[in-house]
């Protein structure tokens, strides 16, 4: 692999005199900066973690119960009704806790107490109000006064400028539907693949299973459902997900395209630079959790954004029975495929993102570079498109250690992976159907060993 960015930090050789040690400050400041900017990041998820903790309230609310119970005190009027006291009698007299500070210590403690008590009594709340579903059902254009009403109060409890994960601890847990429900449901889908005789059989064996199995299974599911906001995810992902052993390219990858009847540049390095400037700002928004939370389109229903977590620095390790999800904190680098070779490109200098023109210089470089791919690396992606099983057995034979496993290591921990096509792509007025063919396929699967399936 390729590099379009190195630094060594230090150099060393032994001579008769001793070592001779020789330091690169400019590689040392990168070093610098690059723990500076990761504990930056650690701060931002500790605060963040925080004001998502205690949403829909907000930390300073705190300091508003504390101010107003403080004051309270102040004029004779005991708004805890006793408990203040109470909590008094507990502590420890001391020199250093004079019976002033004794009440101060006692208002705080009582004004925390009381703080997380309504956060906790204003998410029970909104949960609830979150189970509503007659909005559904509502006719377009009009809405009941039952809706109306719901939706004041939701706006009231959802609180101000939720951040992406604001209402993960308030979205109510997936139901538990009835057995009669879901065999129904069963028996309804099946009967037009079905002939009489069979669709007899097999509505004997559901009422069969409604007697004997599905209570003890139901019974689980409920045990379940009351511990794990959704009862099915963490098993679908395990279970059904991640033990499928079909190929991912085309059945479980998507592609998404960008302008389609403007093309802003004609240069190829600087639509890349740009295209991937703009996904690394939304990465770090991501990352800051600054977007907004997800939400049913047209409404202020929320949903659960706890997958949005997974769209970057994030790979698919395949297995012989059943692949592993790896996410990484933060990657400073992608990885990018020209014509048979794989390149890192850093993405971060001096503890800042790469400008535009900055990224459209590396690509260039990459789009000048006429050096032939090493041997057996033009093809390689096309491992990673077929069989899961398949994948994970040349992995574990060729891809374990050495040069092939450290470079496979920086191709999964790449923010994400892109490709510089040498054909190109796009809609041609002249012949649009087959020019949207031919581009929708490019995007969906390419020439299959020019794309890395390595992510979700």
């Amino acid at each position: 692999m390729a590099e379009a960015h190195q630094a060594v930090a230090f150099q060393f050789t032994v001579t008769p005199d001793g070592i001779d040690l020789q330091l690169s400050h400019e590689a040392l400041k990168q070093v610098y900066l690059s723990g500076l900017r990761s504990w930056k990041k650690r701060f931002a998820r500790f605060k963040n973690s925080v004001i998502t903790g205690v949403y829909p309230a907000s930390p300073s609310s705190w300091l508003f119960v504390v101010i107003t119970i403080v004051a309270a005190m102040y004029t004779r009027v005991d708004p805890s009704l006793g408990l203040i006291g109470k909590i008094k009698e507990h502590l420890p007299v001391s020199a250093y806790l004079s019976h002033q500070g004794q009440n101060i210590v006692s208002a705080l403690l009582f004004s925390t107490i009381l703080w997380l008590a309504l956060i906790m009594t204003m998410r029970y709340i909104l949960k609830q109000l979150l189970s509503y579903h007659g909005w559904m059902y509502e006719q377009h254009g009009r809405m009941s006064a039952t809706t109306k009403l719901w939706l004041t109060l939701v706006k009231i409890f959802s609180g101000r400028k939720p951040m992406l994960y604001s209402y993960q601890a308030s979205l109510p847990h997936l139901p538990v539907p009835h057995v009669k429900d879901t065999l129904a449901r069963y028996l309804e889908s099946v009967r037009p693949l079905m002939n009489d005789e069979e669709f007899k059989r097999m509505t004997g064996l559901a009422k069969d299973f409604e007697v004997k199995l599905a209570p003890r299974l139901q019974w689980y599911l409920k045990l379940k459902s009351l511990w794990a906001s959704n009862y099915v995810s963490d098993w679908w992902e395990e279970y059904i997900y991640l033990r499928g052993r079909s190929p991912l390219m085309v059945n479980s990858n998507y592609y998404a395209m960008d302008f389609l009847y403007v093309t802003p540049t004609p240069i190829q390095a600087a639509r890349a630079g740009n295209i991937v400037h703009a996904i690394l700002l939304y990465r770090r928004k991501l990352s800051r959790e600054e977007l907004k939370p997800s939400r049913v389109p047209g409404s202020i229903v929320p949903l659960c954004s706890s997958q949005w977590e997974r769209s970057f620095n994030t790979t698919r390790i395949p297995g012989a029975e059943t692949d592993t999800i790896q996410h990484y904190q933060d990657s400073k680098h992608i990885v990018v495929y020209h014509k048979g070779r794989f390149f890192r490109v850093w993405v971060y200098h001096g503890g800042r993102l790469l400008k535009p023109k900055e990224l459209e210089l590396q690509f260039q470089r990459i789009l000048a570079d006429e050096s032939p791919p090493v041997p057996g690396e033009m093809k390689l992606a096309a491992l990673t498109a077929g069989n899961r099983t398949s994948w994970a057995k040349a992995r574990k034979a060729y891809f374990r250690n050495g040069k092939n496993g450290q470079s496979l290591e920086l191709v999964d921990k790449a923010a994400f992976f892109v490709t510089l096509d040498d054909s190109e792509q796009g809609l041609h007025h002249e012949d649009p159907v087959n020019s949207l063919d031919a581009y929708a396929k490019s995007l969906l699967h390419g020439k299959c060993y020019d794309r890395l399936v390595s992510g979700q």
